[in-house]
């Protein structure tokens, strides 16, 4: 075996091991990032609201939680605000004892997050009605529920268990007229968990923009 051989079959298995470990690593992250799973415990987190307030998830065992990953100023979470359709969710739905837990998993810089006083402002512009507001700089409560979009919907139950994920509705569009024709996948899952129920739909393919990591 000659020199140039040797240079060739070794830069080869450099190449090759460079990949896995590369691939191994991606495999890693997207394990990271879906840890969670319909039918089963919801992952605890602590997250402050816009007050200052720390919220764990396991502070609301034996309440409905709904989190609704959060950006104003995304087209398609406009479309449920500007229609007054997010908020009637989260006013109905509160006044029936279940916690609603908007969250920004938005990075500082990013479209999306505000500071503190503005953030303030513009839940009153948006006349935003949850239990709390909660603030994801660092996106890990965001990464640890795998929120792809905003809005990207999750329902657990009083148990804590994970019944339902995805998108708000069927319709993956940014037009408010749409809504009243969509079949709303939130509402039809409290709904039937109220109700003591089986969820019909337990996950669906979130729409939206990216959440801005």
């Amino acid at each position: 075996m000659n020199k140039m051989t040797k240079t060739f079959i070794i830069s080869a298995m450099l190449l090759i091991g460079i990949g896995a470990l590369a691939f191994s690593q991606e495999a890693a992250k997207e394990t990271a990032i879906a840890s969670v799973a319909i039918d089963q415990p919801a992952p605890d987190f602590a997250l402050k609201d816009v007050n200052g307030k720390e919220h764990k998830l396991s502070d609301y065992k034996g309440k409905y939680v709904v989190l609704e990953w959060v950006n104003y100023d995304c087209p398609f979470v406009k479309k449920h605000y500007s229609a007054g359709n997010m908020q009637g969710l989260q006013s109905g739905f509160t006044k029936k004892d279940a916690v609603w837990l908007s969250i920004c998993s938005s990075a500082p810089g990013k479209q999306g997050h505000f500071p503190t006083a503005d953030l303030k402002k513009r839940m009153e512009t948006e006349k935003s009605a949850p239990s709390a507001y909660l603030i994801d700089e660092s996106g890990s409560v965001g990464k640890l529920y795998g929120a792809k979009t905003t809005p990207h919907m999750f329902v657990i139950d009083q148990k804590g268990v994970l019944r339902y994920a995805g998108a708000i509705d069927d319709t993956p569009s940014t037009k408010a007229s749409d809504i009243a024709s969509s079949t709303n996948y939130v509402s039809s899952a409290l709904d039937a968990l109220i109700a003591g129920k089986p969820v019909g739909t337990k996950s669906s393919t979130p729409y939206g923009c990216s959440v801005k990591y």
